[in-house]
């Protein structure tokens, strides 16, 4: 599979599964079982990430390669964060295999710019490049923290989120640095409305890293999509909302 590695279970309809920044596949295990159940799950770790060997020319286009180069046909590609941009390129791309997409606590723009106010400032993103060379271990721990700000159930869900991420061993240091700066400088605004695909998009309402903003206006530009805001969440609904968040995939 081109150096990725990709664990497939279940039988039913492809479902091609996208991790976020410095996550694996195994971040999706809370869900992972119910959804299952009724479809074909690809669990994908991206480059340098989990079980997948790192490259040191990747670039976001090469990570979206490597990933059409499986893509099953008729495919649902689901990506969280960073991995929703990645999703929306193959549903540029590969036209022909993408049926549908759902985009769960995504941005087409990650850092605050100009025209853009929904985005992270860009000294936030800095520092985590900064942070990561002397202390990676505090680095994701604040990163995971972050990520459940907002969060009504915090605690519970930092504790599941921390046991998913420890269980395989920490990202490529040059995967981590290369994604940082995919999320400083990547940019699919102005692709959002070509995407032909229905789009599911699922966000949690106090999400810190990706504003629920962005997903409003992301579904003011997308030709056929749903928008669904998860009360009381931050950055990781499928956590938070386990359930709801495969009610809502089968629904779609």
């Amino acid at each position: 599979m081109k150096g990725l590695h990709v664990e497939s279970v279940g039988s039913g309809s492809d479902l091609v599964m996208l991790h976020g920044w410095a996550m694996h596949g195994g971040i999706w295990n809370g869900v992972r079982e119910q959804l299952a159940q009724t479809y074909r799950l690809h669990l994908v770790d991206l480059p340098g990430h989990g079980l997948s060997p790192a490259d040191e020319a990747e670039t976001f286009e090469t990570m979206v390669e490597k990933v059409a180069d499986f893509l099953p046909q008729n495919s649902i590609v689901c990506g969280w964060s960073l991995g929703g941009q990645i999703a929306v390129e193959l549903a540029l791309h590969e036209s022909q295999r993408v049926q549908k997409l759902v985009l769960v606590s995504s941005t087409p723009c990650f850092a605050k710019r100009n025209d853009w106010q929904w985005g992270m400032d860009a000294r936030q993103l800095q520092l985590f490049t900064e942070n990561l060379k002397q202390n990676y271990k505090v680095t994701i721990n604040r990163f995971l923290t972050l990520q459940m700000s907002g969060d009504q159930e915090v605690i519970e869900v930092l504790s599941e989120l921390r046991k998913y991420f420890f269980q395989r061993k920490q990202p490529d240091p040059g995967a981590l640095q290369r994604g940082l700066e995919i999320l400083q400088t990547n940019d699919v605004r102005d692709k959002l409305s070509v995407v032909q695909q229905p789009v599911l998009l699922l966000h949690g309402e106090n999400d810190v890293i990706t504003h629920p903003a962005a997903a409003r206006w992301m579904d003011q530009q997308l030709i056929r999509s749903k928008l669904i805001l998860f009360p009381h969440c931050g950055h990781a609904p499928f956590l938070s909302s386990p359930e709801k968040f495969v009610s809502h995939i089968n629904e779609f």
